[in-house]
């Protein structure tokens, strides 16, 4: 199985994108993991939100693949705990899913439809976080999923 995570915007020469990129690194051990980045939409002046998000919408729709699960972060979404999370990759694997996709919004955040399309919607808090921040706490979850699904000591 693949993971991916998409997400709006582009994020260079920050600790915690360098962070991010450590615990896919040890997750790859286990399985493909790549972060694929689209362009945020501009909000110029006079734009509204919406056809912000609907761009954006479409940019990520373009780099879906055919039959991949997709599932988004959103505050609103379901709350899962890590050994959760481990269970649903579990699940994912014995069913034979070939790619999974998490999309992380911009900053105006997902549009309604595209997150009526995904599959599921997570809460990686019910608090809105900087966009960095969302990156490296799903970095560390998808890393965390694996090591309890290989029974490793880090999660505690």
């Amino acid at each position: 199985m693949r993971v991916r995570v998409v997400l709006v915007g582009r994020d260079r020469n920050d600790p915690l994108i360098e962070a991010s990129e450590v615990y896919l690194d040890r997750a790859r051990h286990t399985f493909p993991v790549e972060v694929v980045e689209v362009k945020e939409a501009p909000l110029k002046k006079g734009a509204s939100v919406q056809r912000v998000k609907a761009e954006e919408a479409e940019r990520i729709k373009k780099v879906l693949e055919p039959g991949e699960l997709v599932i988004v972060m959103d505050e609103r979404g379901k709350g899962l705990t890590s050994v959760q999370v481990s269970q649903k990759f579990d699940r994912w694997m014995q069913e034979g899913l070939r790619s999974v996709a998490f999309v992380i919004g911009g900053p105006s955040g997902l549009h309604p439809d595209f997150m009526k399309q995904a599959r599921e919607r997570w809460a990686l808090s019910t608090m809105t976080l900087p966009h960095r921040m969302a990156r490296l706490i799903l970095c560390e979850q998808i890393y965390r999923a694996v090591s309890i699904l290989r029974g490793e000591p880090y999660h505690k």
